[in-house]
């Protein structure tokens, strides 16, 4: 199979999704929310984790995957931006459209496809956008262009927030119900059949770990001072694995931050940045 390179610019969706408090909270528990967050986890004074709205309209990632003909063995998330523009509220209805931005040649490594959704409320304002980096492993050598490269610096000095927590064995089959359901993330023998030795944490759930760390750090109890957050899948991580984000600050409501596998020293997300401030009016 090969790379549909005319899916360039084409639309893609609407993707329409309805969702419910019960939508917000299964999310919030697939990211290891519990008593401790209360406002995230309870239908009164309910508050949205902002990388809930990416897993509601998750659907978005595989028609990228479908329009670019991405072989489905070799499909990983490399990248995942998210901008925010308002709060998201606690039920409603998400309207996401979009675009293939761009792909890249990485020859012999694989492919890669960008993909960029725009996701409104029933009342027509804009909720946020998302930009996606789907890799496939088996798709390089098209005679494409290479993906320029991201050089990121971190501090030297020691992260300001350390944040340990301990994914539960049973992580990936909790998550999959906010809308993920690719097999890598469920079915031993699928995993095994793209070179896993059982299935692997989403990446997306890992970020709302990271997500959950960054708030509690810089904006407790405020997920809608979000303003934005980006990062890189690097390595997989298998349940039950400990994982560590360490995060430094920066000047004007800024901060960078990776995760790492505690256990084996590994990065498995990295070149994370996050925004956060005060929600814009209107």
């Amino acid at each position: 199979m090969a790379l549909n390179l005319n899916a360039l610019g084409k639309k893609i969706g609407p993707v329409v999704k309805e969702y419910t408090w019960r939508d917000v909270i299964i999310y919030a528990l697939g990211v290891g929310a519990g008593f401790d967050e209360f406002h995230l986890v309870h239908e009164k004074n309910l508050k949205v984790i902002p990388t809930f709205g990416i897993a509601t309209i998750f659907d978005f990632f595989f028609e990228i995957s479908k329009a670019a003909n991405i072989d489905d063995v070799g499909l990983l998330h490399g990248e995942q931006e998210l901008i925010c523009h308002r709060p998201i509220p606690s039920s409603g209805t998400f309207r996401a459209e979009g675009k293939i931005t761009r792909f890249y040649d990485k020859k012999e490594k694989g492919a890669i496809v960008i993909g960029e959704a725009d996701t409104f409320a029933e009342d027509g304002k804009k909720l946020f956008t998302a930009i996606f980096s789907l890799f496939g492993r088996y798709d390089g050598g098209f005679g494409g262009e290479d993906a320029p490269r991201k050089v990121m610096s971190f501090p030297e000095r020691s992260p300001d927030f350390t944040v340990d927590v301990l994914p539960s064995l049973n992580q990936p089959l909790l998550y999959r119900l906010s809308g993920d359901y690719h097999p890598l993330h469920a079915d031993p023998a699928f995993a095994r059949k793209a070179g896993f030795e059982k299935p692997i944490i989403h990446g997306m759930c890992t970020l709302g770990f990271a997500c959950r760390a960054l708030m509690a750090s810089l904006a407790p109890g405020k997920p809608e001072m979000v303003r934005r957050i980006a990062c890189r899948f690097t390595r997989s991580l298998y349940p039950g694995e400990p994982i560590q984000t360490l995060i430094w600050k920066k000047a004007g409501g800024q901060a960078l931050w990776r995760t790492r596998n505690a256990q084996k020293g590994d990065t498995v997300i990295d070149c994370g940045e996050f925004v956060y401030g005060e929600v814009p009016k209107g």
